[in-house]
């Protein structure tokens, strides 16, 4: 019988299969007990490059630097690229830390169906979306930090003699906003007006998860804030719809929310850190939501289908009015070829925010 995929889930185990089940791992070639990789700084090094038709099912990874030593936001400076079927433009761009569920150039334990940090201290990195591919697949890891890195993977995948034609490839793209774009509160007649006045009708202020054109569905995020606000007043800073536009349609858009806290199904300015399968709030802030905050949303039971084009926004703040640190992955589905992706902010533009380095009006300290 020939080979060929066949969706792989509690429901569909006893299903008899025809795949060869492979693995690319870090282990030590020469018996010995190095199994890892060391990747000097400035280095690319390519992980995993299968020839043939297959799906990766599962990737597991963990990092350090000098002996288990890290330099401080190494999940920053290391940069993941995935490549399908030949194609010159990377499918996946994104940090290593964001990729696998957290922002900040952190970790931490959580547990979703696609993506989880396991202990210790959520340092062990795993990915279940599968990811098909036609004739290739190619994983890439760049070290853009000062030391070496020690890189330790496995790459799950099965192969096949061939590939259902309607099948997408997996993509997952990272974004920063530093600060967003909001308005002094003065401009307002109170801190009341700034938190809740204004309009939005057009959402061409809003932050941007994703954009994308083809076919194809959407997966999902997470979303990473740093409350930057200075204010001791009342500071939540995720008053803001999203509104997901479909096809190229006008505002409002027929996916359009009511708050950040219920785009990610919790409710009433969320504190408290909490993991599901779909959803999750990873880390809750300090009081009065100062600091870092990260959620997640995924839509595997119901994904965001397009056309033609989509583009994932949210506001940050109601009416856009907030100025914080947003950051994001975003993971879809389509056709390819797909549109090429911006490059990825140079190293020192992905950096977490530090406390007191940041001044509200919008400039980095020098």
């Amino acid at each position: 019988m020939e080979k060929t995929y066949i969706p792989a889930s509690l429901s569909t185990i006893a299903v008899a299969r025809d795949a060869k089940r492979m693995r690319a791992s870090s282990y030590d070639h020469t018996g010995g007990n190095d199994d890892r990789i060391h990747v000097q700084p400035g280095e690319t090094y390519t992980f995993f490059d299968a020839k043939g038709a297959g799906c990766v099912t599962h990737i597991w990874i963990t990092i350090a630097n000098d002996d288990i030593i890290e330099e401080k936001h190494y999940l920053r400076k290391s940069v993941l690229k995935f490549y399908w079927d030949g194609e010159e433009e990377p499918s996946v761009l994104a940090p290593v830390g964001d990729f696998f569920g957290m922002g900040h150039a952190m970790s931490k334990n959580f547990v979703s169906e696609p993506l989880q940090m396991s202990p210790e201290d959520g340092r062990g990195f795993n990915c279940w979306f599968p990811m098909p591919f036609g004739s290739s697949a190619r994983m890439t890891i760049t070290n853009e930090s000062g030391r070496e890195l020690l890189f330790y993977y496995y790459v799950d995948y099965e192969a096949y003699d061939s590939l259902p034609a309607d099948l997408l490839r997996f993509h997952a793209k990272w974004n920063r906003e530093l600060p967003t774009r909001g308005i002094p509160e003065e401009t307002c007649s109170s801190h009341r007006d700034w938190c809740f006045g204004g309009e939005n009708r057009t959402g061409e202020e809003n932050y941007v998860l994703m954009e994308a054109e083809g076919r194809g569905h959407y997966v999902g995020c997470n979303i990473n804030i740093h409350n930057l606000n200075p204010n001791g007043l009342w500071d939540w800073p995720g008053e803001g719809d999203d509104m997901i536009f479909i096809d190229g349609e006008p505002w409002p858009p027929r996916l359009h929310g009511t708050g950040t806290e219920d785009y990610v199904n919790m409710a009433w300015c969320p504190t408290q850190e909490y993991s599901a399968p779909y959803h999750g709030l990873i880390l809750g802030g300090k009081d009065n939501w100062k600091g870092k905050i990260t959620y997640y949303r995924y839509h595997i039971k119901d994904p965001i289908l397009f056309e033609k084009s989509i583009k994932v926004t949210i506001e940050h703040g109601h009416a856009n009015h907030r100025s914080d640190d947003w950051s994001s992955t975003a993971y879809w589905y389509q056709t390819e070829p797909h549109k090429p992706f911006p490059e990825i902010l140079p190293v020192e533009k992905r950096l977490p925010v530090e406390e007191g380095e940041f001044q509200w009006e919008g400039k980095i300290k020098e």
